[in-house]
């Protein structure tokens, strides 16, 4: 062939269809579905950022009119629904606004219900362990932590690190749905993982209390063993004001501070009163007046913070867990020396956080598995 004839031979050749392994470019790739970027969505929703952003501003002078005002005396149903009023305003231009209402509805119901069930425990008529927790934490330790930490640490006036104390006691009753509200918007398949594991950590714990309920260090401090002898749910010694000279069942305090109380305390709220803020001991007076009282076992304060950590572990970087498996561990602390849980209960409520997170991702990982999995004709051999 000559030069002359592979050249028409080259001109007559039809071009060749696009390669189907052609790739987009990074920078035109499609959008994701759980991005918010703005410029990913489509030009009717981006005129919206107008009303969007106007409607987040009036959302939050509200909540700054509530705080100042009125205190944040929320219950789980107005936090989740006044949560759901954010989302729906931050959504605006963004994502449909009803789809708050898809994936928050059955969620916040089934809070509900476990609002409604928490009274199964009296019905139930379960003996209360008094004993228990505390003889666990004298076989680990050789002595009560709670007794140990308010002898050494306690004053007589709360210092100012009780501050802190107070402030991450009462952040149980915030943070779990602020986190959940931060998933829905960043990533709704996460956020679906985390209330699937909150709920199920809750009702796991639900179950616990109820066949075993247990009274924290505070209630034990009033009681003496007489007066507990029948293992009663709620005894007149619970709701008394000044506990025994003998300190109840943890024994006394020896606090070296001469002033403050010789026998354990529940002192988790006693940080507010450095700062005088009436919002934030409203909203731990209508926590605490909400809760059952001899629901100890496991702590669901521990449990839900651990969630928290292990949860958030392979979705954040290095700072990310820092700070939420410190958050863990600074409540567990709050919770001892407070006088609201013994280590027993926390050492139980992650340990259902743990079981729980390592079941749904045994449970992911093996139903990913299964979609990857190839199938066969009929006849056709799976075996090389």
């Amino acid at each position: 062939m000559t030069i002359s004839e592979a050249g028409r031979a080259e001109q007559s050749e039809p071009p060749r269809p696009p390669s189907a392994d052609t790739t987009t470019p990074p920078d035109t790739a499609a959008p994701t579905t759980s991005g918010l970027d703005d410029t990913r969505t489509p030009s009717r929703f981006r005129d919206l950022r107008f009303y969007r952003w106007t409607a987040i501003a009036v959302w939050f002078a509200v909540m700054v009119w509530q705080f100042t005002e009125q205190g944040l005396a929320f219950d789980r149903t107005r936090l989740i629904l006044w949560m759901c009023l954010g989302l729906a305003a931050a959504s605006i231009g963004r994502r449909r606004v009803i789809t708050v209402i898809i994936d928050w509805l059955p969620f916040a119901g089934v809070l509900l219900l476990y609002d409604l069930t928490r009274n199964v425990a009296q019905w139930m008529g379960m003996p209360t362990h008094w004993h228990l927790a505390p003889d666990a934490d004298h076989f680990l330790f050789g002595v009560n932590p709670t007794v140990w930490l308010q002898s050494h640490i306690k004053d007589a006036s709360p210092p100012w690190w009780e501050v802190i104390t107070s402030i991450v006691y009462v952040s149980y009753f915030v943070v779990p749905y602020v986190v959940a509200g931060v998933l829905w918007l960043r990533d709704r398949t996460a956020w679906r993982r985390y209330a699937v594991a909150f709920v199920a950590t809750t009702f796991l714990a639900l179950v616990g209390y109820t066949l075993v309920p247990g009274a924290p260090p505070w209630a034990a401090a009033r009681c003496t063993a007489e007066q507990v002898v029948d293992s009663p749910r709620d005894p007149p010694c619970m709701y008394s004001e000044i506990p025994p000279a003998s300190g109840g069942l943890l024994g006394p305090v020896s606090p070296s501070d001469p002033g403050a109380a010789p026998y354990v305390e529940r002192i988790s709220a006693r940080g507010w009163d450095v700062l005088n803020v009436r919002a934030a001991s409203t909203l731990l007076t209508v926590g605490q007046s909400k809760a059952n009282l001899v629901a100890a076992i496991p702590s669901l304060h521990a449990g839900l913070t651990m969630l928290l950590a292990l949860f958030m572990w392979p979705r954040v970087r290095a700072l990310g867990r820092s700070l939420f498996v410190g958050y863990a561990l600074v409540m567990a602390f709050t919770l001892v020396y407070t006088g609201e849980h013994y280590v027993f209960d926390i050492l139980l409520g992650w340990g259902l956080a743990a079981g729980v997170i390592g079941a749904q991702r045994l449970w992911i990982r093996r139903r990913s598995g299964r979609e990857t999995t190839p199938t066969y004709a009929p006849g056709v051999s799976s075996t090389p």
